[in-house]
């Protein structure tokens, strides 16, 4: 039979290479990465049995871009993250629905091998499906529309509009499909704005429905909460390297969607203004 193939991402040379030698005097096929790129250039141009990868490095990505590109690249590979913090508290959730286990450092390096053995020997748990933010996006609107609409509901300010379900909720429909088709475009963040004609008829809306531009603000706020309670009830399902980017490009659509809503909004406001 073959030997284990490792891939050991850690940017700690000392440990890496006494580790790189532990192993390899333990029967496995060890290649080692000092960095991210290093490691998803390897993952992307071999296949390996186990990856061992620190959690925290310095640069851009940590531990899980490493394990969210070799679930993409080998979802049958073992993939265990070392972490010198005891205290992960929810973070470890978010962790473990992406590794398949938490090493705490420093650890003995045999206590190390029996455990790659026994995960070995176990196999890795049922392959997750790993879906888009803009897939998870696309298949909720009703649910993080339920969501946005049961928060909107505690608050007092806005409740002084009484609005039926659907008066409140009928722009969130194209507002979540131009969101989705913004992550599908990887158009640059903080550039110049789309015009959304589903958000300046929302602001002109709201303005004739008695909204104050506080209740606007706020109804953009809350709708960022929800899509943000969403992501995290799908962590399982997200690919945890293009994550970050697709938060902050869900922030810059939704701030260029109310951007354009108010201007609506303050125009219908002056244009009502004016004598008759």
């Amino acid at each position: 039979m073959l030997p284990t193939r490792i891939l050991l991402v850690d940017d700690d040379e000392t440990l890496r290479s006494m580790m790189d030698v532990v192993l390899k005097r333990q029967g496995f096929d060890v290649t080692t990465a000092a960095n991210v790129p290093e490691a998803l250039k390897l993952i992307s141009s071999n296949v390996y049995d186990v990856l061992l990868s620190d959690l925290h490095m310095p640069g851009a990505g940590d531990g899980l871009t490493v394990v969210s590109a070799m679930r993409h690249a080998n979802p049958k590979a073992v993939t265990m993250i070392l972490s010198a913090f005891p205290e992960l508290d929810a973070a470890s959730h978010a962790i473990m629905l992406q590794a398949d286990q938490i090493l705490l450092k420093p650890m003995d390096v045999m206590a190390l091998v029996a455990a790659i053995k026994e995960r070995l020997a176990t196999g890795p748990p049922a392959a997750q499906v790993v879906e888009t933010v803009a897939t998870i996006l696309e298949r909720t609107t009703d649910s993080t529309t339920a969501d946005w609409f049961a928060h909107i509901q505690t608050d007092k300010k806005v409740l002084t509009v009484p609005l039926t379900y659907e008066q409140r909720t009928n722009h969130l429909p194209q507002l979540f499909r131009e969101l989705v088709h913004r992550l599908r475009s990887s158009r640059a963040i903080g550039g110049t704005e789309l015009v959304s004609a589903g958000a300046a008829a929302h602001g002109l809306n709201r303005c004739r429905q008695g909204y104050t531009a506080a209740m606007l603000v706020e109804e953009s706020r809350m709708l960022q909460v929800s899509i943000f309670h969403t992501l995290q009830k799908n962590l399982a399902n997200i690919d945890f390297s293009v994550l970050l980017i697709d938060v902050m490009t869900i922030a810059d659509e939704i701030d260029s969607q109310l951007s354009q809503a108010m201007t609506s909004y303050v125009a219908e406001s002056v244009q009502d203004a004016q004598p008759v």
